[in-house]
């Protein structure tokens, strides 16, 4: 057993003794590559979305100096025929770029000298396991002649953390060519991929860039976050899983959702951060775990980039919208933006949003990761474009509590026409867009709910103040081609007030109204 030759199971069995959730179906999508053309997989996905999980789970099934009947017996997998076939049968190259990197950088060495050190490793790691080299062999030569060797045992190789060398040396050609050439060594060798080469599974952050640098890697076929297909329903967690998850640890299922829901593919359905969900169940609390890991770093230097209309859209995203998105420009990397739909799409392979293929938009997908979004409300450094929406959102904020309505309808009138062309804006849904962009401050102070069941009917916007806010409690009632003093008496009629007792005497009820024949705003105040 060696650490990077034929590492054996433990790993996956550490996993596999704790909560598991089961995600051993993917093995069977990599059985159906084995030994086939399209034996290359390259899967990306958002740091911490267990992609380190799946890498020991396939490293535990293939490798073939262990029996690991133990720990795949009773789940999906074994339903599957290729099962037995492909069980621990392979010789398996298990490698952590990332590790690597971070060796070298301890030692202060250069990263031109990592694809030399991975060789080493793995020449290491074969000759401890009895395999043997002529004289003049070279890595490729050496494990040509261990598959010649040992049961005619072809390599399964696994990386992850494949693009973390492109991240890293992204100011270094040298250093990324020269890892670019052993990736080409062992999967573009007419004479050496086909003989040696049974499957290979590498995972990333981004998708291969689309340059033609990486040429190494152009034959592999990518599932990334735009575009997961098969590979869709081990993105993350499903919601069967995560219901099973709630039960176990007896955590409300509606309050992990509404945090670490919201990854949504089509036919697929519903996905959960791993990472999160575990988390909470770990500490029995949900919360925001996204802070603890590094995609948390990077998130303000792409929301200040100047683009055109960028940080417009990121505050219409943080209100809850969705919106429309290209990503067909971007280039796959982290440094190339030609506008703010490059930037967007970064944020999804990131993890920050969400993909909607259908009708091409983008939102963000929970409650967590908002309140990612949600710092940059609060920040001593804010940028020109950003302190206009946030003063405007206060002063509105601050109109309400004063009752000034025509204050607060004026406001209305002005985002309307920033925002929305007139035949965009022909519904309450495009109201209701509107009123949550203008209170977009109130995000950082207040707990909002839509659609909010309350006395006789359902609300349309509740907010409600933090436990030790003085601010107000306000229930926002819409109307289309009415008026905003039908709104108000709607909630006195159906009694929205009765959920919010304990804040009788700071109760703010708002009417907002708006009329397509005048094409003007209305609003009505009343304190309860």
């Amino acid at each position: 057993m060696g650490m990077y030759v034929n590492p054996g199971n433990r790993a996956f069995a550490e996993i596999a003794d704790s909560d598991y959730v089961d995600q051993t179906g993917l093995i069977a999508l990599i059985n159906g590559t084995i030994n086939r053309k399209n034996k290359l997989t390259c899967v990306s996905r958002p740091r911490r979305f267990g992609k380190s999980w799946a890498v020991r789970m396939l490293t535990a099934y293939y490798d073939g100096t262990c029996d690991s009947h133990l720990l795949f017996d009773q789940r999906a997998i074994a339903e599957d025929s290729t099962y037995r076939e492909y069980m621990n049968q392979f010789n398996v190259i298990c490698l952590d770029i990332s590790g690597f990197i971070s060796d070298t950088k301890k030692t202060h060495g250069n990263l031109r000298d990592i694809p030399a050190l991975i060789e080493q490793a793995i020449w290491k790691d074969l000759t401890a396991q009895g395999f043997q080299p002529k004289k003049d062999d070279n890595l490729r030569d050496f494990l040509l002649r261990c598959v010649e060797q040992k049961e005619k045992r072809r390599f399964i190789f696994i990386i992850d953390e494949w693009d973390a060398m492109i991240r890293e040396a992204k100011n270094d050609d040298a250093a990324q060519e020269a890892y670019l050439n052993l990736l080409r060594s062992w999967f573009k060798n007419t004479n050496f991929t086909p003989e040696v080469v049974a499957a290979a599974y590498m995972t990333g952050i981004l998708p291969i860039k689309k340059d033609g640098s990486q040429s190494a890697i152009s034959d592999f076929r990518e599932f990334s976050m735009l575009h997961p297909g098969k590979f869709a329903p081990f993105t993350g967690f499903r919601e069967n899983d995560v219901k099973a998850l709630c039960e176990r640890n007896n955590l409300s299922f509606d309050e992990v959702r509404a945090w670490y829901d919201g990854y949504d593919f089509d036919r697929v359905g519903a996905i959960y951060n791993p990472y999160s969900v575990m988390c909470a169940m770990e500490e029995r609390n949900c919360r925001s775990y996204w802070r603890k890991t590094s995609a948390s770093e990077s998130l303000e230097s792409y929301i200040d980039m100047d683009f055109d209309g960028l940080q417009t859209t990121i505050a219409r995203l943080i209100t809850g919208e969705r919106m429309p998105v290209n990503p067909d420009g971007f280039q796959n990397d982290f440094e190339r933006f030609g506008g703010k739909d490059d930037v967007l799409t970064l944020l999804v392979h990131l993890g920050y949003l969400t993909w909607h293929e259908t009708d091409q938009t983008v939102q963000i997908p929970n409650e967590e990761v908002r309140l990612e979004f949600k710092q940059f409300l609060n920040r001593q450094k804010i940028s020109p474009a950003w302190l206009k929406m946030i003063q405007r959102s206060k002063n509105v904020l601050d109109d309400t509590i004063a009752g000034k309505s025509a204050e607060v309808a004026a406001v209305l009138e002005e985002i309307r026409e920033e925002q929305y062309a007139p035949q965009y804006y022909n519904n309450e849904q495009a109201l209701r867009a509107v009123v949550k962009y203008a209170y977009i401050v109130a995000f950082g102070q207040y707990i909002r709910a839509e659609e909010m069941p309350a006395g006789k009917g359902v609300a349309d916007l509740v907010f409600i103040p933090g436990t030790l806010s003085q601010l107000p409690a306000m229930i926002i009632e819409l109307k289309w081609n009415k008026t905003s003093e039908t709104a108000l008496q709607q909630i006195k009629d159906k009694r929205y007030q009765a959920i919010l007792k304990p804040y009788a005497g700071r109760l703010l009820l708002v009417g907002i109204n708006y009329d397509e024949k005048t094409g003007r705003h209305s609003c009505a105040i009343e304190k309860a």
